[in-house]
């Protein structure tokens, strides 16, 4: 059955061996972090000894497709259609009857730093930042609720600063600042894979209640318990949650920080939470998200291929399968595989994703003997298909992501298309090498 809550999700990958806990205790400056990237996101790993704290901490908790997909009980080839599948038809929430993340609730005066280990990750970060909040929202009419990560570097008392990059959520959160109001958040930490996963899915493209495509993804409707102070719903099951407001006409310096692209980004003037109240279950377990590792990138790479998916079928219907690459951290990069009818397939395909995805730089289109999930075969594709005069294109000052340094120097960039498919007059010329029998060998049988 899939996990729920991460305490059963780590009690089942303690008894599958796959669970590493670090004794030794670490510091939250640097060192936390630097052990987790030694595994780099794709390991599940729990610091039982956080230094000045007195709680575990959990990071890897999906950083891997298999991982993800395991903690829905499901296999890793399912997870895109069954995304879509949990979009088309969401599962409500129900009430719950008992909330555990409500076992602690702390209001009044709230200094953050004494509560829960928050960690400084790169040299030249501006200071310690909460990376793996799953904040909660209400959309403009109050009924869909809206599930985002957003970083909230760490202040003074009960405030953090908050980086609103969607343009939807920022929109709304300007309409709420003009009108002198707030916006209610509350901010989710201790959620399985799945919370995660569909707090990535496009707001603007999809309009989804978000904790309702969770649910479908488990299979199960998630239990969920009215907050405190602000008027929200959240996981029952969560290990600690924030409430709070998003405060309107002020900003506060943020950053550097280290981005999703390796790279620092730059210092800017941000919005302010202000937190209300702290609600916790018994001996909660704490939760981060390494900054950049594969934890981060491949929710975010997953959701990406839906959206992907559904523009390139648009007009080409031979589409098979999109892929969008950890070497592109996640966002940049794309491989998709068509079965090829007619010329013009495979650059139709190309401009299909171009449009659909204003971060995309590089595309591949393949046929479908090509694997899209090994970069060998890929680039195999390119080395023997591709003419670049003619199988090449690009596309200047074009829309990018303002989180690539490259895009931010001129504020557009270039856009590459590679159709590597085979020309359908020439198909007899591409045919690949096959040794009958080879898929069935086993070693074992000759040795």
């Amino acid at each position: 059955m899939a996990a729920t809550n991460v305490r059963q999700l780590l009690a089942y990958w303690e008894r599958s061996g796959k669970l590493l806990r670090i004794r030794r205790e670490v510091s939250p400056h640097f060192e936390l972090g630097a052990v987790a990237k030694a595994v780099k996101g794709r390991q599940p790993l729990l610091f039982e000894k956080v230094q000045d704290y007195n709680m575990p901490m959990v990071v890897g908790l999906g950083g891997s497709r298999e991982q993800i997909a395991e903690s829905m009980d499901m296999e890793p080839a399912h997870l895109l259609p069954r995304l879509i599948d949990a979009i088309v038809q969401p599962l409500p929430t129900v009430q719950a009857e008992r909330a555990p993340v409500h076992e602690n609730v702390l209001t009044g005066r709230i200094n953050l730093k004494e509560l829960f280990p928050v960690c400084t990750y790169h040299a030249e970060d501006s200071g310690a930042y909460y990376v793996s909040g799953v904040m909660v929202v209400k959309d403009r009419n109050g009924r869909k609720r809206y599930t985002s990560i957003r970083r909230m570097q760490l202040l003074e008392g009960n405030r953090t600063g908050i980086l609103i990059s969607s343009p939807e959520l920022f929109g709304q959160f300007r309409e709420m600042e003009e009108r002198g109001e707030p916006m209610e958040a509350a901010f989710m930490f201790g959620v399985v894979p799945a919370v995660v996963l569909a707090s990535q899915i496009s707001t603007h493209l999809f309009h989804a209640d978000k904790l309702e495509v969770a649910s479908a993804l488990l299979g199960q409707p998630l239990g969920v318990a009215r907050c405190k102070t602000v008027d929200l719903e959240v996981l029952a099951e969560a290990e600690v949650v924030f409430e709070g407001r998003i405060l309107p006409g002020i900003r506060e310096p943020e950053g550097p920080f280290g981005e999703l692209g390796g790279y620092y980004g730059p210092r800017t003037e941000q919005p302010i939470v202000e937190i209300s109240a702290v609600t916790f279950r018994n001996e909660p377990i704490w939760q981060t998200i390494l900054p950049a590792s594969y934890e981060e990138k491949v929710p975010m790479a997953i959701s990406r291929e839906i959206a992907l998916l559904s523009s390139v079928r648009q007009v080409v219907p031979g589409v098979q399968d999109v892929h969008v690459t950890l070497g592109g951290v996640g966002r940049y990069h794309a491989v998709i595989r068509i079965r090829k009818v007619q010329e013009g397939d495979g650059k139709t395909a190309l401009l299909a994703a171009f449009a659909g995805d204003k971060d995309l730089k590089h595309v591949v289109v393949v046929d479908e003997d090509v694997d899209i999930l090994s970069p060998l075969d890929v680039e195999w594709a390119i080395a023997t298909r591709v003419q670049a005069d003619l199988d090449i294109f690009i596309v200047p000052g074009a829309k990018g992501s303002p989180l690539e340094p490259s895009h931010n120097l001129r504020g557009v960039s270039a856009k590459m298309g590679i159709d590597a498919t085979v020309p359908l007059a020439e198909k007899a010329a591409y045919r690949r090498t096959h040794i009958p029998g080879q898929d069935e060998i086993d070693l074992s049988w000759y040795v």
